[in-house]
């Protein structure tokens, strides 16, 4: 039986990790110790989930008291995304096995400590990367490996993330790069990671351009411009226009966290959170719109773009190869779409032939039925029947991250940034 240790017990942490190993997952898997900066998340975890209620509870500072004295063979990371790398190093340290959530870290030199101190130590790490778990993508994996397209030339990814899901990015911490990394990395790591893995090769080279279009107080939805409101007493929210659209006077949608849920009242003791900050403060300087170019190592091409204020949230992709051509569009979130949705196919054009629709299996669960897949492979090992690697390591996690580095860099820089240059290991120099 493997023993767990969690840090940063988060609204994810609870539902993603904590809950299914007690109620799937108990012959095989026992949670020994929790970790994190605020009491108060141990005792609504306990409130939950009563069976935990003696698991030991250790502080941000106690992670080589709780180490010995509960000795885990797991570390579960799945606090705020720039500690990461902190517990990831220090369980590594220890020779234990980690798993993380995505992203693994928020800058690409981060990524590099954590490459270098898993060569040293007994320890492996997985990223819990679960877009690829999707059975669409899963599909869609699975005809590139049997040769449907023929070697991958170019890749169009365009993601959408409408006005209610875009808007609590910048309500909440995830609006300080140096917490999140900024948006190119807390979110589109995923994306990187999903056309890394689709194509098995690795990112060499980013263009991008970006832009901060719909929050920050220069937006035309701006209704006053004003400093550090909040939405439960601001005074104008009225005639903000993401606020009024997601609620009404007798109506008030909570916004979605995976950190804690966002009952202000309830969660008013966490330290320095705040999930209803202004989307209009001047203090936001990250970027809401992207389009960047990618070139890969085997001569892959992606473009790739990303908006965090859509009327609808989706994708739509389309892979060209020298056999052919796959696309597929998928709307998430269906119930805040105000207009019907047709089922999510995968339409596949060989390059001489006649078009097929391929309708895949739903599955159950959330990330489009992928978490409990993923769970499965974290708690059980990897499915052995499956016939190609699918859970992500320290370099999956590496070469995500930095991609979405090189985004926003390129952004700033206004010019290319290669992927390998920002994971090189620092230049010693002699004095």
């Amino acid at each position: 039986m493997k023993k767990f240790a969690v840090c940063g017990v988060s609204k994810r942490a609870i539902g993603m990790f904590i809950e299914p190993m007690l109620k799937k997952f108990s012959d095989n898997c026992q949670l020994v110790g929790l970790l994190d900066v605020d009491k108060k998340r141990f005792a609504i975890c306990k409130e939950q989930l009563p069976e935990i209620i003696n698991v030991p509870e250790f502080a941000d500072s106690e992670f080589d008291r709780m180490i010995s004295e509960t000795k885990p063979d797991v570390i579960l990371v799945a606090s705020r995304d720039e500690t990461h790398v902190k517990y990831i190093v220090k369980a590594l340290e220890h020779d234990l096995d980690v798993v993380t959530e995505k992203p693994m870290a928020t800058t690409a030199a981060d990524c590099r400590r954590i490459m270098d101190a898993e060569e040293n130590s007994k320890g492996e790490v997985t990223v819990t990367f679960n877009y690829r778990y999707g059975p669409h993508h899963t599909k869609i994996k699975e005809m590139i490996l049997e040769g449907k397209l023929g070697r991958v030339t170019s890749v169009d990814l365009n993601w959408y993330i409408d006005t209610y899901h875009g808007s609590s990015y910048f309500q909440r911490w995830n609006r300080d790069r140096k917490l999140s990394g900024g948006l190119s990395i807390h979110k589109s790591s995923h994306h990187f990671d999903l056309i890394n893995w689709w194509l098995d090769q690795k990112p060499s080279e980013v263009f991008a351009f970006g832009a901060l279009n719909y929050y920050g107080s220069e937006s035309i939805y701006n209704p006053e411009q004003e400093d550090s409101r909040n939405c439960e007493s601001c005074i104008v929210k009225r005639n903000c226009s993401y606020y009024s659209r997601w609620n009404s006077r007798s109506n008030t949608m909570k916004v979605q966290d995976d950190h804690i849920d966002s009952d202000i009242k309830q969660h008013s003791g966490y330290t320095n959170y705040r999930p209803d900050q202004c989307i209009f403060d001047s203090e936001i300087a990250i970027e809401d719109t992207y389009t960047a170019t990618i070139k890969y190592d085997q001569g892959a091409l992606l473009s790739y773009s990303i908006n965090f204020s859509l009327p609808y949230e989706g994708y739509r992709l389309a892979i060209n190869g020298t056999k052919g051509r796959l696309e597929t569009m998928e709307y998430h979130a269906p119930s805040r779409v105000p207009f019907p949705i047709p089922v999510q196919t995968i339409d596949y054009f060989p390059l001489f032939g006649s078009k097929e629709i391929i309708h895949v299996v739903e599955r159950e669960g959330g990330h489009g039925g992928g978490d409990p897949v993923i769970q499965e492979d974290i708690f059980l090992g990897e499915d052995p029947l499956r016939p190609y690697k699918i859970l992500s390591g320290s370099k999956d996690g590496a070469y995500a991250v930095t991609t979405g580095e090189a985004v926003w860099k390129s952004v700033k820089e206004k010019q290319s940034i290669r992927v390998e240059d920002l994971l090189a290991r620092p230049t010693l120099t002699n004095y």
